[in-house]
């Protein structure tokens, strides 16, 4: 397939480079750390034995997360590696 200035597999090392960026992103994040909370920090309701063991440092309870998670803005999709200014420098 022609690929024009671009050499052949080119799009697809732009794919695994953007999805290696992005699993870099996501192992950069903190995890949480310290003392577990016993109960939620944002409705107080108790949180589970099992949980607090299984993720030291928690401080929401289930529901709560799964609420932020849900309020959490989506990442654009803006691939640089692919932009036509990219490949001109």
């Amino acid at each position: 397939m022609a690929g024009g200035w671009a050499k052949d597999g080119a799009v697809s090392e732009q794919i695994e480079a953007s999805i290696n960026d992005e699993l870099a992103r996501l192992k950069a994040r903190k995890a949480p750390s310290g003392e577990s909370r016993t109960h939620c920090a944002e409705c107080e309701e108790p949180i589970p034995e099992a949980r607090r063991i299984a993720l030291p440092g928690v401080k929401l309870c289930i529901e709560c997360v799964v609420e932020r998670d849900a309020r959490a803005p989506t990442r654009g999709g803006m691939n640089r590696r692919g932009s036509k200014d990219s490949q001109l420098k």
